[in-house]
């Protein structure tokens, strides 16, 4: 029923009814049975920061106090919870305005409710906390919750010497991190402080939605993103890839071929495809030691002289657009003079600014093997060797959860495969697919 407050309407509407689940319901228990600390490694798009945003504020208005919403940076923190705890407290009827400087809301029984982000770990420092949470968690930096922020939360305040401020930690998992320490600890039940609670998207989504999630992602980033499972990222980063992804097929004379370049001065690495259907084959390559972009221009239209077709689609390193705004050439427009120069076409299609390497791998891995088991990416080993090499063999950094081993040659190629990936089958984050780009 309207108020005739347009803005208090709206904000009232944000309460709208949730779906029961039992863990959920469990979580929302938790702290006032003692747990400080619950673990939410629960899937994407499964309710656990709705559940959080509302449990924060009835506790904001229950206890009064200084409570927090946190995420891995400013930005990701503003656009996760801003809005929604401006609509869940109702801050249009509050004596006091937000600040939207300093992204604190104010509510009249004195709790305030700072959004903080934690690219700064010690923004959290300083404040005796009654209670909060932090989204991401697994994209913190790694030394952040020892360092910064259980120091903050065990800090006593004078006037309630015997509380001790709660923090619930939400996110999906991301390698076998700092996040997955703290799970394991809680699993292990020797401190009480912490609880993990864990549940799948499926739980909660419509089937369709998983179904088309399972399509569009790889099996290893489905299990990570929508099931909330603690995927190992030690070994090969492309670990489906495998002899399944083999193929006889050669490029033929009429099919509009795909060239996706790593900018690299050794080796100069650029991969040679054509897309069929909604499947991408890698048919060949053009590697060249130490080497500059014009050489493999040279090579490529020697190579397919006699190709039909005559319009090629360039994909690759935003990197090598460098020098265009300058007026001198980059390495894009000498590929392109040398193809203009010898009777082709082309269409660049380079993103202004390179993808997050996560994205792109991820990208890479749903077109190797989605999670419902379907192969889109096929490599023709006796004519594309260092395509089939990288896809095999190249590694994780150690240590590392997503950095490529810089020492494996082949990685520039795989690099260069994914800009490609990238741009025509983007991963998909969050549950959303981000849009291909269009020329």
């Amino acid at each position: 029923m309207s108020t005739g407050n347009l803005l208090f309407d709206r904000q009232l509407a944000r309460w709208y009814p949730l779906k029961d689940h039992p863990v959920q319901l469990a979580l929302i228990a938790a702290v006032l049975q003692g747990i400080r600390f619950p673990l939410v490694p629960a899937g994407r798009r499964s309710g656990k920061t709705e559940r959080f945003k509302r449990f924060l504020v009835k506790q904001a208005f229950a206890y009064a106090g200084m409570y927090f919403a946190a995420a891995p940076t400013h930005a990701q923190a503003k656009k996760i919870f801003w809005d929604d705890l401006k609509a869940f407290t109702l801050s249009c009827m509050h004596s006091r305005r937000p600040s939207e400087s300093d992204l604190i809301i104010y509510l009249d029984n004195g709790s305030e409710i700072h959004v903080i982000g934690l690219d700064k770990p010690q923004r959290i420092e300083g404040i005796p906390w009654t209670g909060g949470g932090i989204d991401e968690f697994a994209d913190i930096k790694s030394d952040a919750w020892e360092a910064n922020i259980l120091p903050a939360l065990n800090t006593v305040n004078p006037t309630m010497p015997d509380y001790r401020a709660w923090c619930w930690l939400l996110g999906v998992p991301d390698g076998l991190n700092h996040y997955y320490d703290l799970c394991a600890q809680a699993e292990s039940g020797t401190d009480p402080n912490f609880r993990v609670f864990h549940w799948k998207s499926a739980e909660i989504l419509p089937p369709d939605v998983i179904t088309a999630m399972k399509r569009a992602m790889s099996d290893k980033q489905f299990k990570q993103e929508f099931e909330a499972s603690f995927e190992t990222a030690s070994g090969r980063i492309y670990e489906d890839y495998s002899k399944a992804n083999h193929t006889g097929e050669l490029i033929l004379p009429h099919e509009q071929l795909m060239w996706m370049h790593d900018q690299n001065f050794t080796p100069l690495s650029s991969a040679i495809g054509v897309r069929r259907d909604a499947s991408i084959y890698l048919l060949d390559e053009i590697v060249l030691t130490s080497a500059v972009s014009k050489q493999s221009a040279l090579e490529f239209v020697e190579k397919y002289k006699d190709h039909k077709n005559k319009h090629v689609l360039i994909y690759g390193d935003p990197a090598g657009r460098a020098g265009e705004k300058h007026g001198h050439a980059s390495d894009y427009t000498d590929i392109e003079g040398v193809l203009k120069a010898n009777g082709w076409s082309y269409t660049r299609k380079v993103k202004p600014a390179a993808p997050a390497i996560k994205d792109r791998q991820n990208a890479v891995r749903a077109k190797i093997r989605s999670a419902d088991g379907a192969l889109s990416l096929f490599i023709n080993p006796a004519t594309a060797k260092w395509c089939d090499k990288g896809l095999s063999t190249v590694q994780f950094e150690k240590g590392s959860t997503f950095q490529e081993d810089q020492k494996n040659k082949y990685q520039h190629i795989t690099t260069a495969i994914g800009y490609c990936i990238d741009v025509e089958w983007p991963s998909v984050k969050n549950g959303t697919t981000v849009a291909p780009l269009r020329m």
